[in-house]
């Protein structure tokens, strides 16, 4: 039964519908009728600083920059504090490096209003000397600082070394002087030497716990026993061989000092033939281990094959061995036989003969190796699968070139990544040189 005077029609509104329902659409998919939007009406200079200043951590420096002009508000949270603990200042010069350079005036600011602010600092430079001199001229003048940690970083050789070694000297000694609190320095390849590190441990021996200064050629080997007895609580330490020494490795060992976590070690030769490189007694090192037991020792090699007769001679507790140049079979082999805390070993290069018997005694008395990486050196298929099935499922890191391995008669390269992901327990296959 019809209702009398009542129609449907499409496209009209039922009724009841009220007119702030249209508005609430409107203003819903956009304000092209005169609705405004209600991110564009908020007062942004009425957020909270904690708001602000949290938006401000996640911004470059240019753009934070760029935002402190929004307001007086904004200009004030750019000014606080906490967003100056940590600051990298990239110093280059325009005509001769891709880097991105801190703005002058920005660095002025910065001394002023903020040295005191800064904890974590560190100077990126290029090669020039320009920048590096320029890195000096910062440190000089942050004589209200208390900072944490200082790290020097040249993109490319000679730059901070190039650099007269008063100037560097007197630079670092504002900071070391005034800090008082320094716990972690990386001043590699630098012209830092004994009388600066005495300012250093004079006034931050209770805090110091990582010193890298690898290739700081003049310091000494008593100006680096100097900090394994004064800074106790000295945990990590990078340092070229030279100036490793059997005091050195005692001093570390104390009952006054912290385990040590972490020992670097660079051994290094420019000129075959001209350096003799001296021999760390094995008692030296087992004290360090007796007092350190869960201590990484690191080192990197970078030597010609006939420098390496005074290494491994007797049993050395080394964890992770990285050799740059060619090294011997025979050093291998005293590597199979005198690390028996090995657990990472890269040979870059050996030569053209099979290194099958040194692997497998590798894999036989080292259990802790879990990495391993073959550059340009041979290995039979046969000895290459009988390593990995010695070593196991322990093998977490496996990098192998493929020109590395030779077929024989037992296995092709296609059998062969099916034997080593079978021993390994997941799909493995050899790397490939690029072809481009």
């Amino acid at each position: 039964m019809k209702r009398a005077g009542q129609k449907v029609v499409a496209g009209t509104e039922a009724p009841g519908t009220s007119q702030t329902s249209k508005k609430q659409k409107t203003s819903l998919h956009g304000s092209g009728f005169g609705e405004s939007d209600p991110c564009t009406s908020m007062d942004w200079g009425s957020l909270p600083h904690h708001v602000i200043l949290r938006v401000f951590q996640f911004l470059t420096l240019v753009d934070r920059a760029r935002a402190s002009s929004v307001c007086r508000r904004w200009n004030e949270v750019f000014h606080i504090p906490d967003l100056w603990r940590r600051f990298e200042f990239e110093l280059s010069q325009p005509a001769t490096s891709y880097l991105k350079s801190t703005h002058p005036d920005l660095i002025q600011q910065i001394i002023k209003r903020h040295a005191d602010h800064l904890q974590y600092v560190s100077f990126k430079v290029d090669s020039s000397t320009e920048s590096a001199e320029a890195a000096c001229d910062i440190l000089s003048q942050l004589v209200n600082c208390s900072i944490k940690t200082l790290g020097l970083i040249s993109t490319a050789k000679p730059s901070f070394m190039n650099v007269s070694k008063a100037h560097f000297a007197s630079a670092l000694t504002v900071v070391f002087v005034n800090s008082k609190s320094l716990s972690s320095i990386k001043i590699d390849d630098t012209p830092l030497d004994d009388p600066s590190l005495k300012v250093l441990v004079a006034n931050n021996s209770d805090t110091l716990k990582l010193l890298k200064m690898s290739s700081c050629p003049h310091v000494s080997p008593a100006g680096i026993l100097c900090v394994a007895d004064q800074c106790h609580g000295l945990k990590e330490l990078a340092l070229n061989y030279y100036i490793l020494s059997d005091e050195l490795l005692l001093a570390l060992s104390s009952e006054k000092h912290v385990d040590l976590e972490h020992l670097r070690i660079d051994v290094v030769s420019e000129n075959p033939g001209q350096v003799q490189f001296h021999t760390i007694k094995k008692q030296s090192w087992d004290a360090l281990v007796r007092h350190s037991p869960k201590v990484n020792i690191v080192m990197y090699f970078f030597l010609y094959e006939d420098e390496f007769d005074a290494f491994f001679r007797e049993e050395t507790p080394v964890t992770h061995l990285y050799f740059g140049r060619a090294v011997s079979k025979a050093m291998l082999g005293r590597i199979g036989m005198n690390c028996p805390r090995l657990i990472e070993l890269v040979v870059c290069a050996n030569g053209l003969q099979p290194l099958d018997d040194e692997l497998i005694q590798i894999a036989e008395r080292c259990k802790n190796l879990t990495a391993m990486g073959l550059g340009e050196c041979e290995v039979t298929c046969r000895g290459f699968i009988e390593f990995v099935k010695m070593c196991g499922g322990r093998l977490t890191q496996l990098s192998i070139m493929e020109e590395v391995l030779i077929p024989d008669s037992d296995y092709s390269l296609d059998r062969l990544h099916l034997e080593v992901s079978k021993h390994l327990g997941r799909m493995w296959f050899p790397d490939m040189m690029p072809t481009w």
